[in-house]
């Protein structure tokens, strides 16, 4: 604690109070220095837990940037080892080389310290920063002090390299954004001209251990001999392995796909390998953490590492209290990363746009670490072109389903259409981030496509005026220029459900507001239907003119455009159901009437909506259009019109166009349990009546992560 009679901030240690100030604080002419110390005693004696001793101008916003003494969190000085820097703390031997003149306990130490650069690593690809957790290694420090170590110098090595790959990935994804800490390095070394040569060096000590496997020596015990050498293999097989898959995925359009799924199998396998060693390691170790809190898999503690000794170059924000993860918890992390990865690598890099949304959006649904997300968007966007190969012009032009203008180079330079594919750019992008920022950003550039969707139709009007409306046959330039306009409007439509859709996994609604969102997602469905209908009736009417053997394959596409669009009608009607039962319940039951002390339903409504609302998506929504829609809504009423019946009658249609699709099978059976559930509580709440006392009318999410389910209970 430190008191300040002059303003500004404060900070200081501890120590024994005195009139005269310290030496190293200068002091001016004016300054008047009084003795704290009677003052701090009086207070420790008479404050209670939460109280707080301050001056009158003292506020809550000045409580913002106040720091505090003996807090880990804040106070850089309290965790210090006494090291004032690396080399002190070589010099007093806290990193030594060997690690022992043991070698059977120099290769445990060497083993312990792979286990806990594990954790580490795992610890920063979860937020904390890289000075704090893996270059808290004085071997990762002074790499060059490990030469004469061959088995530990060959692993620091690949793992600093490693380190490096990943923050170039996230960089270049520019995924950070959301993590600003994750690709700081603080000036530490993390690259080095002669990484590149890290993994001819580990696969020469890889060899050297398992030649001593079978024929020589690892250490002095022979009894342990093979436990401890296939302990060491295996990690230094999964740090080769590891960084392989990350430089083949790092391969332009998609090359090294294939080559990196099989090191990452690799890796799974040699991860598989480490936890079997757990059991060995502990047998032969004293002095052990219990295995769920430990940060080695032997139990013991790790030398060569201290995480005070970075703290001074994390300006200008404190050091967090960094917990590294348990040796265990970073071989699961690991393990979910691997699969992540493997699940990116699987994908068919189909150059259908459709294809590639529905991708991102269900890979984000399991929430992927930072790594996965920077290393799928860098598949997927590489020099401004799709997998680094398909312009986005190309995209937009087969999207469009217009064969004419797949190669026509003035649609390719077309302003429209190169706004439009950077657009796309920056959806993908922020598709790619997480969820709550994804929300954000999807958001704001809302605008962005219906602005582009005004310009497309004002430029529409402007060439071709009164022909719009006529029956004269289209020219190629209407035709493109129509369709363009549609297709723009319906990704806006997408983005927007993309949008509302995301508040329910992030838990931003309450079940008294769901009534409202479900009303404005069947809006919004119910618009992206009219216009696909409008763009599949002119495709149709356009075959008429088309050659036969074009016929077949845009058969093809067209029936899969309906059937996409009939799967846009069932969601429709199971929105539609929602917002009409809720608004029923509202309206007949006084359990579903929920006043909001602090903002009323229309606030709330604007709140919700307010991006979509100055994106106009769609035109002409207001809270009094909703009210006006949900006022009269009762119970009989809804059980009358069906809803959730044309939803399972819709879905059950479509199983046989998406029978090779199996993911879409399977959200079909979800629409259909969700539609059957809120059918039968329904009708048990129209037999019942709403206005009974003893109803309880829960809403669970227990089929869909979008769409409830109405239970209903008597209390």
């Amino acid at each position: 604690m430190a008191t300040n009679y002059e303003g500004g901030g404060g900070g200081g240690g501890g120590g024994s109070g005195g009139a005269a100030p310290p030496k190293s604080i200068p002091s001016g002419d004016d300054a008047v220095w009084a003795d704290a110390a009677p003052l701090i005693e009086a207070a420790c004696n008479d404050l209670q837990e939460g109280e707080l001793v301050h001056g009158e101008n003292f506020s809550l916003f000045a409580a913002m940037s106040a720091l505090e003494i003996m807090d880990p969190k804040m106070d850089p000085g309290i965790e210090s080892s006494g090291y004032c820097s690396v080399d002190e703390a070589i010099e007093n031997g806290i990193a030594p080389v060997p690690l022992s003149f043991d070698r059977t306990v120099d290769v445990k130490h060497t083993l312990d310290v792979m286990d806990h650069l594990l954790a580490c690593e795992a610890t920063w690809h979860n937020g904390h920063s890289l000075a704090q957790t893996v270059f808290s290694c004085i071997y990762i420090l002074r790499i060059e002090r490990t030469s004469p170590h061959p088995l530990l110098h060959s692993y620091c090595r690949v793992m600093r390299a490693t380190c490096n790959a990943v923050v170039s990935a996230v960089s270049d994804a520019r995924t950070h954004e959301e993590e600003d800490l994750f690709t700081m390095s603080y000036g530490l070394p993390l690259k080095d001209g002669g990484d590149d040569k890290c993994l001819s060096i580990l696969n020469s000590v890889e060899e050297t251990v398992s030649r001593q496997l079978q024929f020589e020596s690892l250490q002095t015990n022979p009894d342990l001999e093979e436990g401890y050498c296939r302990a060491v293999l295996c990690r230094l097989r999964f740090r080769k392995h590891f960084y392989h898959a990350l430089t083949c995925m790092r391969k332009p359009q998609g090359r090294g796909l294939e080559l990196a799924r099989k090191h990452i199998a690799a890796c799974l396998s040699e991860l598989d390998n480490m936890f079997k060693s757990l059991d060995f390691l502990r047998s032969h170790s004293f002095y052990q953490e219990s295995a769920v809190t430990s940060t080695t898999a032997s139990g013991c503690r790790p030398i060569g590492f201290d995480v005070s000794l970075n703290s001074r170059l994390l300006s200008p924000t404190p050091p967090r209290a960094v917990k590294v993860l348990s040796w265990i918890d970073a071989v699961s992390y690991f393990e979910k990363l691997l699969h992540y990865l493997d699940t990116i690598c699987s994908f068919s890099l189909d150059p259908a746009l459709e294809s590639v949304l529905h991708f991102i959006v269900k890979f984000q649904l399991s929430q992927p670490p930072l790594v996965a997300r920077a290393h799928l968007q860098l598949l997927l966007v590489h020099d401004g072109k799709l997998y680094g190969r398909d312009s986005f012009s190309d995209v937009i032009a087969r999207s469009l389903a217009l064969p004419d203008v797949t190669k026509d180079k003035e649609f390719q330079t077309n302003e429209f259409v190169l706004q439009l594919g950077q657009l796309l750019i920056n959806l993908i992008k922020i598709l790619c981030a997480n969820t709550a920022w994804q929300r954000r950003k999807l958001g704001k550039i809302l605008q962005d496509w219906s602005v582009i969707s005004i310009q497309l139709e004002l430029a529409l009007k402007r060439e071709f005026g009164e022909l719009l409306n006529s029956s004269v046959d289209e020219s190629v330039c209407m035709k493109v220029s129509k369709h363009l306009l549609m297709w723009a409007q319906e990704q806006t439509y997408w983005i927007a459900l993309r949008f509302l859709t995301l508040g329910f996994e992030l838990q931003l609604y309450s079940p008294s507001e769901y009534c409202m969102v479900y009303w404005y997602m069947y809006v919004i469905f119910m618009k992206q239907v009219e216009t696909m209908q409008i763009r599949i009736v002119a495709g149709t009417r356009r075959k008429g003119k088309k050659k036969r053997d074009h016929h077949a394959r845009d058969s093809g596409r067209d029936a899969m455009a309906s059937s996409y669009c009939l799967l846009l009608q069932c969601y429709m009607c199971l929105s539609e159901g929602l917002a009409m039962m809720l608004a029923a319940l509202r309206n007949e039951s006084n359990a579903f009437q929920m006043p909001n002390i602090f903002n009323s339903e229309q606030e709330r409504f604007i709140q919700h909506f307010e991006l979509l609302q100055k994106a106009q998506v769609p035109e002409h929504i207001s809270y009094h259009i909703f009210k006006e829609s949900t006022a009269h809504a009762c119970i009989s009423d809804v059980v009358k019109h069906n809803y959730f019946r044309e939803a399972q009658r819709i879905a059950a249609s479509l199983k046989g166009s998406f029978s090779a699709d199996p993911e879409r099978l399977a959200e079909l059976r979800l629409i259909e349990q969700v539609a059957e559930h809120n059918r039968i509580a329904l009708n048990v709440i129209n037999q019942v009546g709403a206005g009974d006392p003893t109803l309880r009318v829960p809403l669970e999410f227990t089929h869909h992560n979008h769409f409830v389910v109405a239970v209903v209970k008597r209390s």
